[in-house]
């Protein structure tokens, strides 16, 4: 069985215009992102949980106040 590996993909959320642009690369094991302006800068990895508990968190109500 092949090992999935999306490769470097722009996020969705990134726009053209912005100096605030990331890359995603999702596989088996982990979530990567990185600076889309800077690749070769280094990258943040974490697990498929951890990302899915970063995107809840991004898509939850502000419930502070």
């Amino acid at each position: 069985m092949r090992a999935y590996d999306s490769g470097w993909f722009t996020s969705s959320r990134s726009a053209a215009s912005s100096n605030a642009c990331v890359e995603v690369r999702l596989t088996d094991r982990a979530v990567s992102v990185r600076d889309s302006k800077d690749p070769y800068g280094g990258d943040f990895t974490v697990d498929h949980r951890a990302w899915s508990a970063f995107l809840r968190h991004l898509t939850a109500p502000d419930v502070t106040g």
